[in-house]
């Protein structure tokens, strides 16, 4: 069975390759694939956690119902996001690997 971390691996290594055989070679400023997931999967968290301290400081009286529904919609289009990449790059991965050759 195929990790997410070995498609995801795959999907960046095909991507590299594309990108660099275009442009002759990739420049070391430039964002990979891996980079932005990575930075996807990060901005996601913290999305959770703000959502988290968010209804804690509702609970505690802090903060209105408002900033938790806000919050909290934050956080779960954050988690689609990702959840949606993911299953795209599992796709891409199968079908990369049932090409023949």
């Amino acid at each position: 069975m195929t990790s997410i971390s070995q498609a995801a691996g795959a999907a960046s290594s095909a991507v590299k390759g594309a990108t660099s055989g275009l442009s002759g070679k990739a420049s070391s400023g430039d964002a990979t694939f891996g980079d932005l997931v990575k930075q996807g999967l990060e901005d996601a968290v913290k999305l959770q956690y703000k959502s988290e301290h968010t209804s804690a400081a509702a609970l505690a009286g802090k903060a209105s119902m408002t900033d938790v529904l806000q919050a909290t919609t934050e956080a779960q289009m954050a988690l689609n996001t990702v959840l949606a990449v993911r299953d795209k790059v599992v796709q891409a991965y199968n079908s990369i690997m049932s090409t023949q050759m």
